[in-house]
């Protein structure tokens, strides 16, 4: 295997295990705590998800080709939520965020890990385009973990390694 084809295979199994950890983590909380904020700066687990997901969608939509900050995408709208959104509407965004980005991995060739593409007008390999969706992921998701590990305090079922008492 060559090491662009194990570094492809190894985003893809980075970015499944975030979103697992991710949806363990949400899984934990009521409806009524997806939307729930801890003060007037901060972000519910709702709009964070609403955040990946249009982060996602935008960046991997024809990845290759354009630039990964889509004209249409509303990025300030993904802080606010209207009404009161359901879980299977939050997660079906959600999802369909994630696919985008599956869906984008699985068509990437070896040859195009050097390639340039764009996000913002910057210049990016793909290495570098990836590794930076990574890390702002996994920044995200580490919030997520971290509201939802709050909500269900006594009660939150451990998603990693326990520590040893």
């Amino acid at each position: 295997m060559s090491a662009a084809a194990a570094y492809l295979d190894d985003v893809r199994l980075q970015f499944t295990r975030l979103k697992k950890l991710a949806e363990d983590a949400l899984a934990q909380v009521s409806d009524e705590e997806l939307l729930v904020t801890l003060d007037p700066e901060s972000n519910s687990l709702a709009i964070i998800v609403k955040h990946m997901a249009g982060n996602l969608r935008s960046r991997f939509t024809d990845f290759l080709t354009t630039d990964g900050e889509k004209p249409d995408r509303n990025r300030d709208g993904e802080f606010e939520i209207g009404g009161t959104p359901s879980r299977e509407a939050i997660m079906a965004d959600w999802q369909r965020g994630w696919s985008v980005l599956f869906e984008t991995l699985d068509a990437l060739a070896e040859d195009d890990v050097l390639l340039e593409v764009t996000v913002r007008g910057e210049p990016l390999t793909v290495i570098q385009a990836l590794d930076r969706q990574m890390t702002h992921h996994a920044y995200h998701v580490g919030q997520i973990v971290f509201l939802a590990k709050h909500f269900r305090s006594s009660a939150w079922r451990n998603l990693s390694i326990r520590r040893k008492r």
